[in-house]
Parts: C-alpha cells; sequence; structure tokens
C-alpha cells in the first residue's frame, strides 16, 4: 500500500463529506471525495426540502445533493464514486484501499452516515419520498392535517409520533408487540395523546399505491394472522438506524450501536481522522447539522496538518 499520497481523504457524499470537501478545497487542502457507490446520502431518498437555509422554495433532496456536488468541484475537489473498502489506521500516514486501488492520506474525514432500517417490504423503493419516510422532522410538515402512520417501539417511534401529532390530524402507531422497547416516560407521553392511535401486535405485510404515491397498508395481527387495509396519507419507519462504520470498526471507538466516538468537535481517538454527520450523530440527523460537523471536521483537519 502507499503508491498515491493524499493529503486529505473525505470519505461520504452527503452534507457532512462535502460542506467539508468545501471547506478543505478552499484552504487548498486538495481533497478527495469518495463518494461511494450510491453518492450522496439519504437526501438521495429524500423528496422535497424545506428545513435546509438558503432555498427560498423547496428544493428536491437528489437536486440539493447535485448542487452541492457542483460546487464541490467547481472549487476542484475530486469525486471518486468508490467505496473506501478498507483502512489501516493503525500507521502514518494513513492507508486506504478502493478496490484494487491502495493509497495514504495524510488527514481522514469519516463522513459515511447512516442507513435507516426499513421493514424490507417490496414497493418501499417505490414509495420511498412519496408517501413513506424515514424522518418525521424531515417531512412531517408535507402531512400537515393528514392521516400517518408511524412504525416502532422505540423511544425514536415514540418522538417520531408525539412530533407528528402537532402537525398531523391523526397518527396511528403500530407496534409488532404488545410490550415496547421505549422507557416509560416516552410510551406514557404517547398513550396519553388524543391525537395518537396505539396498535398491538400488528405488522405492515403491504403498501398500496398509485402514480401518485402511498395511500394505504395492509395491517395483520400477529395473534390470529386477521388483515384489514388501513387507508392513509403518510408512513413512517422509526425503527433505527444502521450506522456505516464497519470498515473502521478495528481502528476507531464507536459506541454500543456502533456511531463512532468523537471528542472536542469531531476528533476520533486516532490522530488525523476525524468522524462528521450522521456517523458521530446519532441524535439529531439532520442535514443541516451534517453540514455543520462537516465544516468543523474541515476546520480541526486544516489545524491538524498544520501542525
Amino acid at each position: 500500500m502507499g503508491e498515491l499520497m493524499q493529503t486529505v481523504t473525505i470519505i461520504g457524499s452527503g452534507p457532512a463529506g462535502l460542506t467539508a470537501a468545501i471547506y478543505t478545497a478552499r484552504a487548498n487542502l486538495k481533497p478527495i471525495v469518495y463518494a461511494g457507490v450510491q453518492s450522496g446520502g439519504q437526501l438521495m431518498l429524500t423528496s422535497e426540502v424545506e428545513n435546509y437555509p438558503g432555498f427560498q422554495h423547496p428544493i428536491v433532496g437528489p437536486k440539493l445533493m447535485q448542487e452541492m456536488t457542483e460546487q464541490a468541484k467547481r472549487l476542484g475537489v475530486e469525486v471518486v464514486n468508490a467505496d473506501i473498502d478498507r483502512v489501516d489506521f493503525s500507521v502514518k500516514p494513513l492507508q486506504l484501499s478502493a478496490g484494487n486501488k491502495s493509497f495514504t492520506s495524510q488527514a481522514v474525514i469519516v463522513a459515511t452516515g447512516a442507513t435507516a432500517r426499513t421493514l424490507g417490504l417490496e414497493d418501499e423503493e417505490r414509495f420511498m419520498g412519496r408517501g413513506l419516510s424515514t424522518c418525521a422532522t424531515c417531512d412531517g410538515f408535507f402531512y400537515r392535517d393528514k392521516r400517518v402512520v408511524v412504525v416502532g417501539g422505540g423511544d425514536s417511534a415514540m418522538e417520531e409520533a408525539t412530533y407528528l401529532s402537532k402537525i398531523c390530524s391523526e397518527v396511528i402507531l403500530v407496534h409488532r408487540r404488545q410490550q415496547f422497547r421505549a422507557s416509560p416516560i416516552m410510551l406514557e407521553r404517547a398513550r396519553v395523546n388524543d391525537k395518537i392511535k396505539i396498535l398491538t401486535p400488528y405488522r405492515i405485510t403491504q403498501m398500496h399505491g398509485d402514480k401518485q404515491g402511498l395511500n394505504a397498508v395492509t395491517l395483520v395481527n400477529n395473534d390470529d394472522d386477521s388483515s384489514d387495509r388501513l387507508d392513509i396519507d403518510g408512513l413512517f419507519f422509526a425503527i433505527g438506524h444502521d450506522p456505516n462504520s464497519k470498515v473502521f470498526s478495528s481502528y476507531l471507538d464507536t459506541d454500543d450501536h456502533g456511531y463512532i466516538k468523537v471528542h472536542d468537535y469531531t476528533k476520533t481517538n486516532v490522530d488525523g481522522v476525524f468522524a462528521a454527520g450522521d456517523i458521530a450523530d446519532s441524535v439529531f440527523r439532520q442535514a443541516v447539522t451534517a453540514a455543520a460537523l462537516g465544516c468543523q471536521a474541515a476546520i480541526q483537519a486544516q489545524h491538524y496538518l498544520d501542525r
């Protein structure tokens, strides 16, 4: 390994990675972004984005990521559509591989994000962003005075349902078991909310819709296997996220859920390696907070290289 030396390598091409690229490019650090086979992060699965500053009118997620990518390229950022599949952070310079290409880098910014878990239903890709969402904070506004379903049984599901109850006319919380993983206080908050209806033990087996998007789901009772069709306007999965940290887990400290641990803003336990965006943030998971962390990581990488 080590046949090519890079100054800053950015792994990931969502808001965190591209913001880090923009800042390091303007610092003349000649960053290279490894975008991954699926570039753009979770915003590629989002329809309209209304809560990202700077846009008077809603912008669709893929268009926003295209704008960020073109902005980075205009500043001289090289974007490589490949996954980093091996690293060795135990040596300096840091060693990385993408397929059969190996190289070293003086600094690395990890911005690989987290992937929202889904139910694995047949039409998820078809309806994602068209009635199906994995983020109530991102998309709840589009369901004002509508009837929606939230799937999940943990604190995240309770938070999503409670948030949506302030916007939607009715929120139906569907959970496959009678027991919940959510903390008692979060569960009670949902139970006493007049706009939240809790259905247990049910699972969703099928989604229905047309060219306009999702409009119904099939619910199956796990006790007696009876089924029913439920007309809805939106469906939210709140069953957790999987941080994309596996390739780094031998070298970077992670928490019990796999999120990379950071200290002093974006520093990891390895000198010269920084983490930004959803890979290090299990709480907010917003495009604007990811971008902010990308900015922090870029400036900290610059300071590291100056030393």
